[in-house]
This record gives C-alpha cells, structure tokens and sequence, in this order.
C-alpha cells in the first residue's frame, strides 16, 4: 500500500532533536520555521551526516533493505487490482527516498574532512547506483509495472507524465531484450558505474603542487600570494595546479610566460596517468551499452531524453556556432597576438594555450581599462552574497534566514532557511560550504541534499540543497575579495540552489533537477546576467575600503564591451569541450580502444586552441564521469535558452529587479521543475515562441537578415 512506503526513511535527525539542538550565536533555532511549516502541511527533515566510515555502510544498507522490502509489497500485490498508486507512484516513492540517501552520501564524498569518510560515501553511491540498476531488471516489479500498464489507463498532467517516463526507462534499461542479453547489460551498467567513480575519484585526489619565487610570479596580485597556505618556510610560493582558482589566478596574472607555461602543464596532465586507459575502457561500456540496447552511440541514447533527441542534433547545434564564430574567433585571436607581439617585441609571437587567459586580461585592462584583479575591492565575500541575497529575495519573493544547523560536515558551513515572503511559507533550506580545504570538490556546483518530497498522506517535507564553492579564502588583512568571474559564479551557482529549494512537483522524479540536462544550466546562466547591471550591482557593490565608492557606469560598459569583444575564444573553448565529448560518444566499434588524447586535442586544435604536446585535458575533465557525458553540449544549448528568458526582463521598466517577472519565472519555470515539458514552461514564462536572438546579441555576433517569404 502507498502508505507503507512512507515508512522507508533515510537517517535523519527527528524534529524534536533538531528543536533539541543549541542555537550558534549567529544565528536562530530552527524551531519557529519547523513550526511554521506545519501550519502549511509541511515537514522540516534534516539529515544526519554520517561520521564514520562504519555509519555510512549502515545508513546505505538500511535504505536499500527498508527500500526492497517496500518493492517486494509492490511486486507481490494482486495484479489483478493495481492502480497508479500502488505501482507508478509507489515506485517513484521508493526510488526518490533512496536517492536522497544518494544525494547526501555523494555530497560526503565531495566534501567530507577525512579521506576514510570520503573513501566510504565513494562506495557506498557505486552500491546504490548498482542496486538501481539492479531494481530496473527486476523482473517481479517490471511485471506489476506493465500489468498497469495493460490496462490502458487514462491519465493526463503529471501522472501521464510520469507513467510514460517510467516505461521509457524500462525500455532504455532493456527490459524489452532476451533474458540473457538483458542480464549483459545490467552486469555493463554497474561496470561502469564503478569505473566513472574511480575517475571521478582520480579527479578529485590529483594535486598539482608548483613552487615559484617572487620573481617567477610577477605579476601575480598580492592577495594570491598572501593566502593561507601559499607561501612556504623557505620564502617560495606554493601554487596548486589542481585548484581552479590558483591556476586561473596565474593564466590571467603571471607576466612570466615560462610560469604561465608550467602551471598550464600541470594542470592538463593531472590525473594523465591514472585516467587515461580507464577513459577508453568507459567509452568502450558505453558504445557496447548503446548497440545492445539498440542505439548506434551513446550519444544517442544519452540524448533521447533530452530536448536535442539525438546526437547529431547536438552536433549540428555544434558544429553551426563553430561556424557561425568563425570570424569573430579569428578576429579575436589576431587582438590577442598583437598584444603578445607587442608585450615580447617578436613580430610574429606565436599564441600559446597558456597565453590566452592573460594577454585577454591584458586586452581588457589596456582596451577596456578594465583591471578585474583591480575590481576584487567591490566585491568582498560576504558583501556580496549578502547583496546576492536581497536582490534573489526581492525578485522570487522570498526570505532567508539563517538558522542553527544541528550537525554540519565540515567548520564553517552554514544552513539557512528560506520563506515566501507574502506569507511566511517555508519552501527550503540550503547549506553554505563556501572555502576551499584539503580533499574537498576543488570546483563550484550545487549538491541536492534532500529533494522534495510529498508523503503518502499530503505532507510536503521541504527540500534542502548545498552550495559548495571555492572561493580565495580570506588573509590576515583583507577579507575574502571575489573578481567579476565569481560573482557571476556565485549568481549562477546560487541558482541552482533557487531551481531545487522552490521546486513543488507531485512526484520526486519530477523535482527540478529532474529536468532534461540540455535544459537544467538554463535557470542558472540566466541569473548570470544580474551581476552586470548596474542597477543590479550598485545594491551591494561597493570598495570594502570606502563604501560610498561604487562601480563606476563606464567600468561596467568597459565589461560588457570587453566580454563581447572575447566572446569568440570563449564560446570556442566551450564548443571545442562540447565536441571533443561528442567525438568521444560518437564511437561505434565497442572493440577499438580509443586514443582518447589524441581524439579530444584534435578536437581541441580545430575548434579552439591547440594544446601543448603532452597535456591531456580530457583526463581531468570531470564531466565525462560526472553526469555530463555526451551532454556537455548542453552548456551552450541552454545558454540559448537563458539569454532569451534573461531579455524579458531587461525589456521591462524595472530590468532585472522587476518583481512581477520575477515571480512568474519562479512560477513558471523553477516550481514546475520537471512535472511538464520545459518548452511549455519556458513559453508560458516568454509569453511567446523562443528566439535565437537574444543569444546572439550576448555573443556579440549579428544576426543574419531575415529571409523574405
């Protein structure tokens, strides 16, 4: 029965010993917004994050015992006497509870202090990952599935939608082929579920630790040398190539070419040696995983479900901007190398990969007098996501609070909570992990902790998510100061966080991260364009040192005319990443081991720019075990989405602080998450067909004339 399946729960604090918990001294007890909740018929359920290695075995094996005696009462029912609720919704039920205890294990795994816990939560999500996969083949439930099925039933809204994505999902598992071609392809799927986690964790583990004198680092603004941990006893500076941050700080700063070469070669063979073989084994699962299953590449059966459909769709959306960027990238390079030829007196200096972040850095101080490490003084940390807060208040109608967390995985992550601000309405929580530390995610995303979900007898328990980042952390002297590029990061990051915590779909599959991937950067990339407006940034912009001094108008117009003018190399570099993992899951002989190298550079030295013999970019490129295989063309594709959502608020009087465009952005497109199809959120949030436009102008490439009927 329905209600049994409520029953399955993940480890979690009770109510009472979250009320229980002593508040910090910064914040308040989280007592009257678990009060309030229940007033709307909802429940506050935080997680327990598991301490040991031995707590994160067990809560694992609790969640998948409680969840198969669950799918045996589903298998073991009358087939006679199903319903909806009895299979569809039980299932989806079943499956997002687990997945929660997912989602937090994987957030441990990516964020845990010690390398054990670390260890532990990595095989404890390739445990459940394999008993999903296993629970797809299970034939008794696949049995109680189609029984319902065969009865033809009339559904429509979000029920058909989720009755139709179930089935899909049988058949993409394989259920449709012979008992032992289907048994060969669950037994590759939990393969690769083991090798995507062992490059993930290669990722992750690679360090890349480079010693330079003051003197190779000229250049280098003093607040990265004064960090903690850079400078070393014997009076060098320690560089870790790994970190994204550090390295971006040296390609954009170091006047010293040869310092900017050996930071750029760390960098692009981390992980070379352990990921390298095991990237060509995990194409080789995939394609043998497509052709089994009927599919000609992976990229095919990876984009079915997607708004492209197929893999030549994405290529073509590729390839086209590849085109289309022609000119513009060629243009662009030529400014560029005229600044090197200028900078070293060589007439014809050649453009290196390591050289492109600088010398557009340089383009922008020199043509633009835009100076971004100069623009750090407008932008501390804590200024500015308290200016990020208000302004994400104001135009979703919200209020954050932070509260006491009753247990956290690392000092000094915060929890806050979030209200509608009409009625006070608890919608979500969100943590903050906002520092880099020893073994955390080196990178910036949002990690779901919690989805929400909708329990047999109404009640809604609200979802909660983490925002995990890498900011420079703060020195002695100065507080953490942020340049433009993590603003941006930090909006659109933050995004995320909005996208899951308003999400209010009926069903857990539907939640907003449930949306298709080719679509789920699009609520994010929007919120991108908040940060460079004016208006938008004189409400919390301003020099730490003298806060009555804002960015001035004509800095502002000097950014935007300098992100127009590297507009080319950039969505190059993105297109390039797009193609190469296309390049790769385009493949259709399962028996030939990929160059896997030699494949992603050739892409690289068409499209972009090409890379140092000996580096190997690819093998540090997480997104190829990390849910964005043969979807990172998506990036670009919902950007296209974003720009046009984005115009409808700069067509307003109110721009980008308009609260009633606001408000049904988040009505339209971040509550509906996946309960219908994105293009009629999308439209119902546009009030009309999508347009290529917008994007086209961001680019800063004119859009061809109209062709006359």
């Amino acid at each position: 029965m329905k209600s049994r399946l409520t029953v399955l729960s993940l480890v979690c604090f009770t109510l009472s010993s979250v009320l229980r918990a002593a508040p910090a001294a910064s914040s308040t007890p989280l007592s009257s917004f678990a009060t309030s909740a229940e007033k709307f018929h909802e429940a506050v359920v935080l997680p327990q994050f598991e301490r040991t290695p031995e707590e994160v075995a067990a809560s694992t094996d609790k969640a998948i015992q409680e969840s198969e005696a669950a799918l045996t009462r589903l298998a073991q029912q009358d087939l006679a006497k199903v319903t909806f609720e009895s299979t569809i919704q039980n299932l989806d039920t079943c499956t997002t509870l687990v997945r929660n205890t997912a989602d937090r294990l994987g957030l441990l795994q990516e964020t845990a202090t010690e390398k054990a816990l670390r260890d532990a939560a990595s095989e404890a999500s390739v445990k459940i990952s394999s008993w999903e996969i296993g629970l797809e083949y299970r034939e008794d439930i696949y049995q109680a599935i189609k029984a319902y099925a065969d009865t033809h039933p009339q559904l429509s809204g979000e029920d058909k939608l989720l009755f139709d994505e179930i089935l899909r999902d049988y058949r993409r598992a394989g259920l449709a082929l012979a008992p032992e071609k289907r048994a060969e392809v669950e037994r590759l799927r939990k393969e690769l579920t083991q090798l995507t986690n062992e490059f993930n964790n290669h990722v992750n583990e690679a360090r890349g630790p480079i010693d330079f004198t003051a003197e190779e680092l000229a250049g280098v603004p003093s607040s990265f040398l004064e960090s903690p941990g850079v400078r070393q006893p014997d009076g060098r500076y320690r560089v870790m190539a790994n970190i994204t941050w550090h390295a971006e700080v040296i390609a954009a700063n170091a006047t010293n070419e040869e310092t900017r070469h050996r930071a750029y070669l760390v960098r692009y063979q981390l992980a070379k040696d352990t990921n390298t073989d095991l990237l060509a084994k995990i194409v080789a699962v995939r394609t043998t995983i497509a052709q089994r299953l009927g599919y000609a590449t992976w990229a095919d059966y990876q984009t079915e479900p997607r708004m492209a459909k197929t893999g030549a769709t994405a290529i073509k959306f590729e390839e086209e901007l590849v085109t289309g960027l022609q000119q513009k990238f060629t243009d662009e390079l030529a400014e560029l190398q005229k600044l090197k030829a200028e900078e070293t007196k060589v007439a014809d200096a050649k453009l290196e990969a390591w050289d492109i972040a600088y010398y557009t850095n340089q383009l922008k101080k020199q043509r633009y007098a835009v100076d971004t490490e100069a623009l750090r003084v407008y932008f501390p940390y804590q200024a500015t996501l308290s200016g990020m807060f208000r302004i994400y208040e104001r135009i979703f109608g919200l209020t954050f609070s932070e509260v006491t967390p009753p247990q956290v995985w690392a000092p000094g992550v915060q929890l806050f909570s979030v209200a509608d601000s009409t009625d006070g309405q608890p919608i979500g929580l969100f943590y903050l992990d906002m520092f880099p530390r020893e073994g955390k995610y080196n990178h910036f995303a949002c990690f779901p902790v919690m989805q929400g979900l909708r329990r047999a007898d109404g009640t809604f328990e609200i979802p909660i998510a983490s925002l995990v980042c890498n900011f420079p952390p703060p020195s002695a002297d100065k507080p953490s100061l942020l340049r433009p590029d993590d603003v941006e990061t930090l909006f659109h990051e933050f995004g995320h966080v909005m996208h899951l915590v308003l999400g209010r779909a009926k069903f857990g599959r539907h939640v907003s991260f449930g949306v298709p991937q080719d679509f789920v950067e699009a609520p994010s990339q929007m919120l991108e364009n908040w940060p460079r407006d004016k208006a938008v940034l004189d409400t919390f912009a301003a020099d730490y040192r003298d806060p009555s001094k804002k960015v001035p108008d004509e800095v502002i117009d000097a950014m935007k005319r300098a992100r127009i003018a590297t507009n080319g190399v950039l969505f190059r570099r993105q297109l390039a990443l797009g193609l190469l993992d296309l390049a790769l899951h385009t493949q259709t002989d399962p028996e030939a081991k990929v160059d896997v190298i030699g494949l992603t550079n050739d892409v690289i030295k068409r499209v972009s720019i090409p890379p140092p013999p000996g580096t190997a970019m690819v093998t540090f490129f997480g997104h190829l075990a990390g849910g964005y295989d043969a979807g990172y063309y998506g990036y670009l594709w919902s950007l296209a989405i974003a720009q046009d959502m984005a115009s409808v608020f700069q067509a307003s009087p109110d721009k980008f602080l308009d609260v009633k465009i606001g408000r049904r952005l988040r009505d339209e497109v971040y509550s509906a998450g996946a309960s219908r199809e994105v293009n009629e959120s999308v439209e119902r949030f546009l009030r009309r067909k999508p347009s290529l436009q917008p994007f086209l102008n961001f680019v800063g490439v004119e859009a061809p004339p109209e062709k006359k009927s």
